[in-house]
């Protein structure tokens, strides 16, 4: 028993949505693509999970967030991959894959065979018990990854109203999910192993900025050290946390977000895996020329730092997924991925914006006492990566290119002083022409393309930027 397809995108987050957009764009034919998901619904933007899903108040619910609303794009219903003749598997499992002779086996047993694959399986959460502790499945201890996920996290919220919650991790998903707990009217604690929050991406004193209003806002913060068991009532649900400092913190939830684990498993042996993913060139190809990889679980080369990264964020998902596609239907007309690392959040009434990389040296600019404020850092010699708070379309937009560009940094405090300012002068800066060689036979342009990419990129950037600009002002609850 088996079906055969041209194309199968394995995995049904968001990188498969984009990718399916993609491809209708670029006139796949009815009956050759397929979508394989253990989810039981169709690709949806998962930030949403952590956002407009969580409040209190109009919730955002599907299918008001099915792919790919978020870049003010068609909406995917099932309805509307049906009329595009994309076969949609959902609520499947594959528990294995061949890839030298192209086939999927689903978890029922059913083959399904392809001449080319898109993996796009993305990561699972890291569970407490990887850690050694016990207790993820008390029925009030929550992750968030995926709707059932987010459905079960709502449920714990309303029958918490008042109550305690101890939020474990201090990244992305606990800052978020924590914003939330406190808008529903929830008491807040987090807990995390490093010395401030966000301790990825934020430098200390950014990150003390975001800190101080969550203290604000009642959110306790207990750093430095990690959960070491759980307590639990005569029901199974947990009571109190105990942490590996001594401290106990009663709880009526908790919410765990500790980082994620690429979904490699079915390919090791098979590809090249590097960076905790599966490693791919500059078309999305892997090691087998008939595979593809998109999103969290894809290792790519990042031009615009020079080396191989796995970068966890929807707008890398969303980017090469429809690279990739591009790059299978016209691979001759399709150049390397030129991806500026771009990372955004909107909590409470915040809303920040993150280019490039956060290597070297931070100089801090702006009112730090106020809304608007940012970064540069400065790593040998140039500007390689920024970050800024509170700001217009045209203020993230030449960060932006401000990053994309990668210009030369001779005087630190000059830098700080000019703040905000240096990157709208830089974006502005006519660019300089590349030197042309004349012979006798024809013009010898020395290296033109460099200066082609960099003017793509840097309008690139622009239009991430103003893009994630509207998209947070349009779309909060997203």
């Amino acid at each position: 028993m088996g079906r055969a397809f041209v194309y199968v995108i394995l995995g049904g987050g968001v990188a498969a949505g984009y990718a399916a957009l993609e491809f209708t764009k670029r006139g796949v034919a009815h009956g050759e693509l397929c979508i394989i998901s253990e989810e039981p619904v169709a690709p949806y933007e998962r930030p949403a999970l952590s956002k407009g899903f969580l409040l209190p108040e109009s919730p955002a619910r599907l299918p008001s967030f099915h792919t790919c609303v978020a870049a003010n794009e068609e909406r995917l219903t099932p309805k509307w991959y049906k009329e595009h003749g994309i076969e949609l598997v959902l609520g499947t499992r594959v528990k294995s894959a061949d890839v030298r002779r192209k086939k999927l086996l689903t978890a029922t047993g059913e083959t399904i065979s392809y001449k080319i694959l898109i993996i796009a399986t993305g990561a699972q959460a890291l569970k407490l018990e990887e850690f050694g502790v016990s207790g993820s499945e008390a029925e009030n201890v929550c992750y968030l990854r995926d709707l059932a996920d987010a459905n079960r996290l709502v449920n714990v919220m309303q029958s918490c109203a008042g109550g305690n919650a101890v939020v474990i991790g201090g990244g992305y998903i606990g800052m978020e999910c924590a914003a939330s707990l406190v808008i529903n009217k929830i008491n807040v604690t987090m807990v995390f192993p490093e010395v401030h929050c966000m301790g990825r991406l934020f430098s200390p004193k950014i990150a003390s900025y975001y800190e101080d209003y969550y203290q604000s806002k009642g959110v306790k913060f207990i750093k430095g050290t990690v959960l070491s068991s759980f307590e639990f009532d005569s029901s199974g649900k947990v009571m109190a946390v105990n942490l590996r400092d001594g401290s106990r913190l009663p709880a009526d939830m908790v919410v765990v977000g500790i980082g994620i684990r690429p979904n490699t498993s079915l390919f090791e042996g098979q590809l090249t895996l590097e960076k905790g993913g599966i490693k791919v060139n500059g078309k999305m190809q892997t090691s087998n020329d008939s595979v593809y990889v998109v999103g969290d679980v894809a290792a790519f080369p990042v031009k615009q730092i020079g080396e191989i990264r796995r970068l966890e964020h929807v707008d890398s998902a969303r980017k090469s997924a429809k690279h990739a596609v591009a790059a299978i239907l016209e691979p001759e007309k399709t150049s390397e991925f030129d991806y500026l690392p771009f990372f955004y959040s909107r909590v409470f009434a915040f809303s920040w914006q993150f280019y490039g990389d956060n290597a070297g040296e931070a100089v801090h600019f702006g009112d730090y006492s106020g809304n608007t404020f940012g970064a540069y850092w400065i790593s040998k010699g140039h500007l390689v990566g920024s970050f800024l708070e509170g700001g217009t379309k045209e203020e993230y937009e030449a960060i932006a290119n401000a990053t994309r560009l990668k210009p030369e940094i001779k005087d630190l405090a000059e830098l700080e002083r000019q703040g905000l300012n240096f990157a709208l002068a830089v974006s502005k800066k006519p660019q300089p022409t590349p030197p042309v060689e004349v012979s006798s036979s024809s013009l010898v342009l020395e290296k033109p393309v460099y200066t082609w990419h960099a003017t793509a990129g840097v309008v690139l950037a622009a239009s991430v930027a103003a893009f994630a600009y509207w998209y947070g002002r349009r779309r909060r609850r997203w």
